[in-house]
């Protein structure tokens, strides 16, 4: 079993898939089952191995990732973790995207689906007759995918003596704020189409919107499950003084998990995306496909070397709409 003591960290580690990838590569989280390791992988094992604590009321100062060339080349990774848990915790992001695509390039051609079939439950296909069809197809339009980030801008002796778990939740909300931006890319995606000319179908206009305007939401989906509706916030007082979103159970779910549900069982996000006077609906399930180049990145070579004043924290990723007949909208005019 190697001996993950031995191992030589430097900067050479953050070339080609990256630090995580070329550490376990060195030192393989399998050869530790059924030891007091398990569990950990290779980058956890080195924070046991220098003693780093990056959590917990008695987490590290972030020196320590500095106390030799080592331990530095650590600090890159952290940071990059720490940006990560932000950004895939979006919970509004989970909610509408149907899978996750990674991929090594820039460019990306999806596939897109539609079903067409006229036919009733008792329908039966008689021999030699044509059996209804399920168009897959490439997207005609190639995805462009586009870089999200921050600047950290600090200064070294500014957080020198800063707790790691301190430091972390700041880096956290690089990560979520990158997913804010992201959701409005998506939200773009699944109304216009992926060239901005596909856009979704919008069942209706109304005066104001009411409950009966969500049945016919829900129902125009057919064979589609209306698991997410998406809203603009100052929309949602007119959602929950309804009297049918004011179902007991509902209400103990919210107080519970402080998640939003509908009478219809779909999940409410909120976004400043949606415009006031509109309510996207969707099923996450065949919707959206969000596509990634890579993870997020840093520039490691400053994080070694102290220089915070200015490093760029970025993810790159596009996304793709899967199926139009799963996304729906409805407009009202107050």
């Amino acid at each position: 079993m190697a001996d993950y003591k031995n191992i030589t960290l430097d900067k050479g580690l953050y070339v080609g898939k990256g630090f995580s990838y070329n550490l376990e590569q060195l030192d393989p989280s399998e050869n530790y089952k059924g030891t007091s390791l398990e569990g950990l992988d290779a980058f956890g094992r080195q924070l046991k191995r220098f003693d780093i604590k990056i959590s917990g009321k008695n987490s590290d100062v972030i020196d320590k990732f500095f106390s030799s060339s080592q331990t530095a080349a650590l600090f890159p990774e952290f940071v990059v973790r720490a940006v990560s848990n932000g950004l895939e915790g979006s919970e509004a992001l989970s909610a509408i995207s149907a899978v996750k695509t990674k991929i090594d390039g820039l460019d990306y051609r999806g596939l897109t689906s539609s079903i067409s079939d006229t036919s009733t439950p008792d329908t039966i296909v008689g021999e030699g007759s044509q059996i209804p069809e399920i168009n897959i197809s490439l997207s005609n339009s190639i995805i462009s995918l586009r870089k999200y980030g921050r600047m950290l801008v600090a200064s070294y002796e500014a957080l020198r003596f800063q707790k790691i778990g301190v430091f972390s939740i700041a880096l956290k909300q690089i990560g979520e704020y990158i997913a804010y931006m992201q959701l409005g890319a998506a939200l773009g995606v699944l109304v216009n189409g992926n060239d901005g000319y596909g856009t979704c179908e919008n069942i209706g206009v109304n005066n104001d919107l009411s409950y009966t305007d969500l049945i016919n939401l829900w129902n125009s989906m057919g064979q589609h499950k209306m698991t997410t509706l998406i809203i603009n916030p100052s929309t949602l007082p007119k959602l929950l003084n309804m009297t049918e979103f004011r179902d007991a159970a509902a209400g103990l779910n919210f107080h519970a998990t402080g998640k939003l549900i509908t009478p219809f069982g779909a999940q409410i996000i909120r976004s400043d995306y949606v415009p006031a006077n509109s309510v996207v609906a969707l099923d996450r399930n065949s919707a959206l496909e969000m596509v990634q180049s890579g993870d997020v990145t840093v520039e490691s070579d400053k994080l070694i070397d102290r220089q915070l004043e200015k490093v760029a924290i970025t993810s790159t990723c596009g996304f793709n709409r899967i199926d139009e007949s799963a996304v729906k909208t409805l407009t009202f005019v107050s």
